[in-house]
């Protein structure tokens, strides 16, 4: 499990992003690169980082599911993500 504060930090960031979105692209259709330099830091898309839903795993980050490789194995086989099955040949 991850440091519950690193999963708020990460919290705060996406929130950030989403309140300064649509002024970030204003600006930037604008080119005014001043007043973008004066908007936070964090509310910058690029610094977001994924992190698994279920425990906070930065790394082993699994787009479709949304978890880690860790936590994606544990689900899968107790049969809690639909249509993933251990592969047997």
């Amino acid at each position: 499990m991850a440091k519950t504060s690193s999963i708020a930090r990460e919290a705060k960031r996406q929130r950030l992003v989403a309140k300064y979105a649509a002024l970030r692209r204003e600006l930037k259709e604008k080119g005014d690169y001043a007043a973008l330099e004066k908007l936070p830091r964090d509310s910058s898309a690029t610094r977001l980082h994924n992190r698994c839903n279920v425990t906070g795993r930065p790394r082993g980050y699994m787009r479709k599911f949304g978890v880690s490789r860790i936590a994606f194995r544990e689900l899968a086989l107790d049969g809690k993500i639909p249509g993933v099955t251990k592969a047997s040949w």
